[in-house]
């Protein structure tokens, strides 16, 4: 059974030290919700919170309307899975799997029904008689999500759970964890660092800084409109450029540089002003000639394949990232002058003084 979180005002202490300073948001039945940041942002803290494995010192934290905070940790109804895997290495699969619910005195035929089902679920039942030493790291944490879900939790917990695996398993376990989750269609909470593995699985996405959630929305708001110049740096690659932005009779323009101007969508500061602008490397259009753009020169040249990456030097000495799609025709060449423009539809502009987005429609679900 799926349960609603709610965070209300949640505070963690150690000592004098403050680690989270009043943190109030909502998880929705069956939401896939990740928290991200950076090591030591809070998001692991606030996993064991909801676990009852550290105390709360402010606030409260809800399973629908039932308030957790002083409730044991085995009578929360929680499953977690660690990057560590916890499965027992003297027990084949299928005794792992089972073992919680030995433990709930259930008949063996109840058991062996259970466990069959879910071993299908995550598909390993092929696996059911080996040990965990004969078994590949994506295949037990295959055994550790189906010993976890098998308890019918009213919450699933996972921290880091793939950052033992290599490269490709990382790729193959997040979207056999994102088909189960939404097969089973459990509360899941995910910790993790890595970005791209954050935008693969969740339904949405808080972005940690420091205790703080900086914004909360899904993969595509916090990508393509991050709500401070934090999110859109920690997200992804972004260069930020130190531009004017000028308004007349209501219009909002951004002066770059070589008479090239851009209206935009900006909420009107009063007056005008310098604003920081985020652009992805991948929202700039670099081209030889052009009537208009910013002039560079290419400093670097890197071709990966499906793409090409650029460092280019403009002529008041910023140097910017570049990703293009390759072609056939090659890639330019170190020392060629180049003109840049942007993206207008991708580009996100973010006040000098409080690093907030002043685009219009920037949604934040805090």
């Amino acid at each position: 059974m799926s349960i609603e979180i709610n965070f209300n005002d949640i505070i963690k202490k150690y000592g004098d030290v403050t680690v989270i300073p009043g943190l109030s948001f909502t998880i929705k039945k069956g939401e896939f919700f990740t928290l991200l940041g950076p090591s030591g942002c809070g998001k692991t803290t606030l996993l064991r919170m909801v676990a009852g494995f550290n105390s709360i010192e402010g606030g409260q934290i809800h399973f629908d309307e039932q308030v957790v905070n002083d409730l044991p940790p085995q009578r929360r109804n929680i499953g977690m899975v660690f990057q560590d895997y916890a499965i027992f290495p003297h027990m084949n699969v299928k005794a792992n799997v089972s073992f919680g619910l030995e433990n709930k005195k259930m008949s063996k035929q109840e058991i062996d029904k259970k466990v069959d089902e879910m071993l299908d679920v995550v598909q390993i039942k092929q696996f059911a008689d080996r040990l965990p030493k004969n078994l590949s790291g994506g295949q037990q944490q295959r055994v550790a999500l189906a010993r976890a879900i098998v308890m019918q939790p009213n919450v699933l917990l996972m921290d880091e759970p793939l950052s033992n695996l290599d490269a490709k398993l990382r790729i193959d376990m997040r979207n056999a964890i994102k088909h189960i989750q939404k097969e089973v269609g459990i509360t899941t909470i995910y910790v993790t660092h890595d970005q791209e593995e954050a935008m693969a699985v969740s339904d949405k996405i808080a972005v940690m800084k420091d205790g703080v959630i900086q914004q909360i929305g899904t993969p595509q708001q916090v990508y393509q409109r991050p709500y401070n110049i934090f999110v859109a740096t920690f997200i992804g690659r972004a260069n930020i450029l130190e531009r004017p932005l000028k308004f007349k009779d209501g219009i909002a323009t951004l002066e770059f540089s070589d008479n090239y101007h851009l209206p935009v969508e900006a909420v009107d500061l009063g007056r005008g002003s310098q604003v920081n602008i985020s652009v992805r490397p991948e929202e700039f259009i670099i081209e030889e000639s052009a009537a208009s753009g910013m002039n560079g020169v290419v400093k670097e040249s890197i071709f990966l394949g499906l793409n090409v990456h650029y460092v280019v030097k403009l002529d008041n000495g910023e140097e910017v990232e570049i990703i293009e799609e390759s072609t056939i025709d090659g890639t330019y060449d170190l020392g060629t002058e180049v003109k840049l423009r942007v993206n207008a539809e991708k580009i996100n502009i973010f006040d000098l003084e409080n690093d907030a987005n002043i685009l219009r429609g920037v949604t934040n679900g805090l």
